[in-house]
This record gives structure tokens, C-alpha cells and sequence, in this order.
């Protein structure tokens, strides 16, 4: 992307919760591996309590926890964090450093808002692997990425698209992760930026029934990566004016409502799911069972650093020639059907906590009043 493009006025729409956010967000796409061979897209579904976007992808811009002074990203900002070609975990970063925290995946025990394995901290707890989980995931799988929160004040971008960012130093707590640690930012990055997460909401209950019968997981991203270390994100800075320093300066609410954030504007759910673009290249990448991953993607198993395919003559890369014709059995898997319960026990009045991390009281709430979440630990009904 043309870094002197301005994202706001060359955008129509954004899909974000805030209008004046038009920032691009990506990470690598997750497929299930057929017994067969073939291949297919990983559904995404929302996170908890998001409302109904289309997509499962949730991004937080998170202060420190003293509430210290936070710079926003200037335009034309944009950084990497991870790195694709890993098949192993990297054993030159300190294992209790924030970047070994920053990159991890979620195992849904179920899709219960108050379920002890959604109550943890992304990267902190039990139910956090550096690697793709090697047991089928009742709720599904999350993908945690944290970017470096640390800029060296001067550049925009660097060869690498990383060196011009650092992690905060620090010890971290294993039960806690990073997502409120209070580092310090490194005399080489001095400047404390918003540090930005990524929780993605992978759709793997379809595929538990479908599991292997040797026991390994079927899971690979989209970059030809079965072991999950090859984990990444990108990001583009897009921000209205001096939108984003605003919300730095004003919106400091650890439960995170966009509704609290007065300092921005938020948008309905049905506005962010009409903000849609049509695919670029002509090819098949999801909806059915691919014979091979989109692109000059083969699996590379590791636990070497994998290499790029050379003279690559895919679709995606030349912009050329017809969308593969695929015959491959079975079709797609649909999910579960989920059942009401008979019996919905106690009813809790208006104002009373409904839900939460921990919360064993009753969960729904009496006519008119629906439960909503305030934040992971705190539900009521309103």
C-alpha cells in the first residue's frame, strides 16, 4: 500500500466501531487440512460481547496501566509484529519477556461468556499456547497478537517494518500477560504509543468431528504454517486528524465500551457490515475445499525457518489466468446446532450483574432487560 496515501479521504466506509478509524488491520488466515488433502477456510465469528459484526476480528489500542502519557501513531505509521517463517519457537527472546507473551492462541472451552477459559488475560493463564492448540476447541480458537508499544520517535516505517518499534521491558507475570503490565519503553524507543491487540475468533467447532484419527491438530495458516509459531500481524495507521490522540488523552476506561469513548463516534453494526470491497484477484480462497493454499503456500512443517517459494506463478501473485475448478469432497462443514436450555433459572433484576469472569449468579434478566457486557469481568442488565 502507497504509504502517502491519506486512508480517510481515500476511504468510502470503514468497518470499525468508531468512524473516524479507517486504519488497515491483517493477519494470516487459518485453514483446515482435509485427510484428503484439500483445503479450507476457517470461518470467523464475533468475540464476545461485540454485538454482530461480519468477521471475528476485535482490535484494542491499550494505555498503560498508570494511565501515563501516550502518543498517538502519526500518519503514515505502519509496522509488523511476528514473524511468518517461524515453525518453532523462537529461543533467541527471553521467555519471560513481553515478547514471548505477545503472540498466542486461546482455547475456547466453550462459548460461555463466563467461562473460566475466557477469563484469563490473552496471553497470560492456563489456556494460552504460543502454538496452535493440539486438542479440539469446544468455543473455538482466538488468536491473540499484541504489536510493540515503544517507537523510536522519528520513523514512519524501516526496512523490516519492525525496527523502528521495540517492546516495553519488564518482567511479566505468566497468570497476567502484558495487556496491562506497566513496562518501561527502552532508551532506543523511547515514545510510549498505544499498544494495539488483535483478538481473532476462529470458527473451529464445525471441524471438531472431523478430527484426524492420529490425534494431530488440522490446522494451518494461510502462509503454509501447521505449527502456529509463524503467528503475524500487520498494521497501517489511518486515524482522522488528531482523532486517535484524543481518544489517548480522554478515553481511559478499562472496560472498553466504545459507547464510553465521547471523544469519537461510534457507528451500528449494520453500517460496519455494509462496508464491504469486492476480492482484487480472480481466485477462489474460501466458501469450498481447495486442492492446494491460496498462492505459492505448501506446508512447511519445520522446525527449520521456512523459505519463500521462488518464481511463483499463482494467481494471486501474477493477476493472471481462470479461478481454479474445484470437484474435491466433502462440502462444508455447518456448526452444531445450539439448544435452548428448558429451564432458565433465576431471572436477576434491572442493574444486577448478570455475567462476568468468575460469575455464578443467575445470567439472564428479567423482561424488558437484556444482559450486556460492560467488560469480560462485569456483565448487567440494562
Amino acid at each position: 500500500m502507497d504509504p502517502g496515501l491519506e486512508l480517510p479521504k481515500v476511504s468510502t466506509c470503514t468497518t470499525c466501531k468508531f468512524k473516524e478509524n479507517h486504519s488497515n488491520y491483517w493477519t494470516a488466515v487459518l485453514y483446515y487440512k482435509h485427510s484428503n488433502g484439500s483445503f479450507i477456510r476457517v470461518p470467523q465469528f464475533a468475540n464476545h460481547a461485540v454485538g454482530a459484526p461480519n468477521g471475528g476480528m476485535t482490535v484494542y489500542y491499550i494505555q498503560p496501566p498508570d494511565n501515563s502519557k501516550v502518543t498517538a501513531f502519526p500518519k503514515g505509521f505502519r509496522m509488523i509484529t511476528g514473524n511468518p517463517m517461524l515453525r518453532a519457537r523462537n529461543a533467541a527472546i527471553d521467555a519471560t519477556s513481553p515478547e514471548a507473551y505477545s503472540l498466542t492462541w486461546r482455547c475456547w472451552a466453550s462459548q460461555s461468556f463466563s467461562d473460566p477459559s475466557n477469563g484469563s488475560p490473552p496471553g497470560g493463564g492456563n489456556y494460552d499456547t504460543v502454538q496452535l492448540p493440539n486438542k479440539q476447541c469446544p468455543g473455538g480458537i482466538r488468536a491473540n497478537i499484541f504489536f510493540p508499544s515503544c517507537w523510536d520517535g522519528k520513523s514512519l516505517d524501516s526496512p523490516d517494518h519492525k525496527s523502528h518499534v521495540a517492546f516495553m521491558t519488564g518482567r511479566v507475570n505468566p497468570a497476567s500477560g502484558i495487556i496491562l503490565m506497566g513496562g518501561a519503553c527502552p532508551a532506543s524507543h523511547p515514545v510510549r504509543v498505544p499498544m494495539i491487540l488483535f483478538e481473532t475468533a476462529w470458527d473451529t467447532r464445525p471441524f471438531n468431528n472431523m478430527w484426524p484419527t492420529d490425534g494431530t491438530q488440522p490446522f494451518v495458516l494461510s502462509q503454509g504454517d501447521p505449527t502456529g509459531f509463524g503467528h503475524h500481524g500487520d498494521y497501517v495507521f489511518g486515524w482522522e486528524g488528531d482523532a486517535l490522540q484524543r481518544a489517548m488523552n480522554t478515553c481511559t476506561d478499562i472496560g472498553g465500551n466504545p459507547t464510553g469513548c465521547r471523544a469519537l463516534t461510534t457507528q451500528s453494526d449494520a453500517d460496519m457490515n455494509k462496508c464491504t470491497q469486492k476480492p482484487a484477484v480472480n481466485e477462489r480462497t474460501e466458501g469450498e475445499y481447495l486442492r492446494e493454499l491460496p498462492g505459492c503456500n505448501p506446508i512447511q512443517k519445520g522446525p527449520g525457518t521456512a523459505t519463500m517459494i521462488r518464481d511463483c506463478k499463482a494467481i494471486d501473485y501474477t493477476g493472471t489466468g481462470a479461478p481454479p475448478i474445484n470437484t474435491l469432497p466433502p462440502t462444508t462443514p455447518q456448526p452444531p446446532p445450539v439448544s435452548s436450555p428448558v429451564n432458565p433459572g433465576p431471572l436477576q433484576t434491572r442493574f444486577g450483574q448478570c455475567g462476568g469472569s468468575g460469575w455464578s449468579g443467575p445470567t439472564q434478566c428479567q423482561s424488558p432487560y437484556a444482559c450486556q457486557a460492560t467488560n469480560q469481568w462485569y456483565s448487567q442488565c440494562l
